[in-house]
């Protein structure tokens, strides 16, 4: 069993503690840090299940899967937040995703990787189609935030109806994405989707190089997912009395804290692979986890959102949307060269933590 494995299986212990927590009202801070930390291995399990299943069930599928799944997490967490009303924190927790990804995942992958290999090659035109694709998603942000500042009145509904209609082109456009990933140009992303489920797992072991147990991996994935709609809850109700305790706004905590709690399985996934010197699949981890959520989540939530009577909609305020831009912008010319070395990994890493603190001394 990988190190991985066996730090996020001990991690499991803060599950029960968390559940406890709740049940027993130890307080708001202390439910929501437990159950924070109880996300964490839970995200890692449902990632290593899903990728287990890739390899289980072959490149075409296995790709399907990964793309589809990938951000499971995020997604069940923000749709749990949805419900309750937090509006305003989910719509933070997409531009959040999107940027952490970009610059925290990316650049702590090129940062460490850079730090054991002079210098990471990776396919540029990959990155440039990711890029392009990227450009696209904050189109989408700005457009509706844009008709609202360009105009004297502006009907919810009109943003509403507008969000709609960008909310189905934007899940238009990942599916020809993965037609073009999966089908018509597969080989341009063969970086081996055997690579993520490479490390040895109990079933590796017992069955010699063989696929993994397809049903103990199925398993796996429902019990995580389960877990992490559970310990969601739990979270999601702690998350606006304990971040206000400790000062912090909801647009900080959307931004920043849901996706480092989310997002952990990505990170830990891209900066693995990366110091292995896989830089290929560690560019696409991070870029596709930015895309996954950027045309497929954040379109769902809209959808869910009104179907469930919560107002969600695409308009971003206008800070987020810089915020997005600027991490789509640096992202795109660090990576067209195909090229990466410590010093980019720094300087992605130090334009987060500007727009951290940027996001922290927010006053909204």
């Amino acid at each position: 069993m990988s190190i991985k494995n066996l730090v996020s299986l001990g991690l499991l212990i803060f599950v029960p503690i968390a559940i406890a927590a709740e049940k027993l009202e130890w307080g708001a801070l202390t439910v929501f840090g437990l159950s924070a930390i109880a996300i964490v291995p839970l995200a890692i399990w449902l990632s290593t299940a899903t990728e287990e299943i890739a390899v289980a069930l072959g490149p075409s599928i296995g790709g399907l899967l990964n793309a589809v799944f990938g951000n499971a997490t995020e997604l069940i967490i923000s749709l749990v937040a949805l419900k309750e009303g937090l509006v305003d924190i989910v719509k933070a927790s997409i531009t959040g995703t999107v940027v952490s990804n970009l610059l925290l995942a990316m650049g702590l992958s090129m940062l460490l990787g850079g730090l054991r290999y002079k210098e990471q090659e990776f396919q540029p035109v990959v990155a440039r189609v990711n890029g392009s694709t990227m450009t696209l998603a904050v189109i989408a942000i700005v457009l509706p935030a844009t008709v609202i500042t360009t105009s004297n009145v502006v009907e919810p509904s009109a943003i509403s109806h507008l969000s709609l209609f960008v909310a189905a082109v934007l899940i238009l456009v990942y599916g020809f994405t993965l037609i073009f990933s999966l089908k018509t140009h597969s080989y341009l992303y063969d970086v081996g989707v055997v690579e993520l489920g490479g490390e040895a797992t109990p079933e590796h072991s017992e069955h010699g190089e063989g696929k993994p147990n397809l049903w103990f991996w199925v398993g796996i994935l429902l019990a995580a997912t389960i877990g992490v709609a559970v310990v969601s809850e739990i979270f999601v109700g702690a998350v606006e009395e304990a971040t206000a305790g400790l000062g912090l706004t909801p647009l900080f905590t959307g931004v920043i804290l849901l996706p480092l709690v989310g997002g952990a399985a990505e990170y830990v996934t891209a900066v693995r692979v990366a110091i292995k010197n896989n830089m290929d699949l560690s560019v696409s981890v991070a870029m596709g986890s930015s895309l996954l959520v950027a045309l497929l989540v954040a379109p769902i939530l809209v959808i869910v959102g009104q179907v469930i009577g919560q107002p969600m909609d695409l308009n971003f305020s206008l800070f987020e949307v810089v915020a997005v831009a600027i991490a789509v912008i640096i992202a795109n010319l660090i990576s067209l060269d195909g090229r990466s070395n410590w010093l980019e990994g720094l300087l992605l890493l130090a334009t987060y933590s500007i727009l951290g603190a940027a996001f922290y001394f927010h006053p909204v």
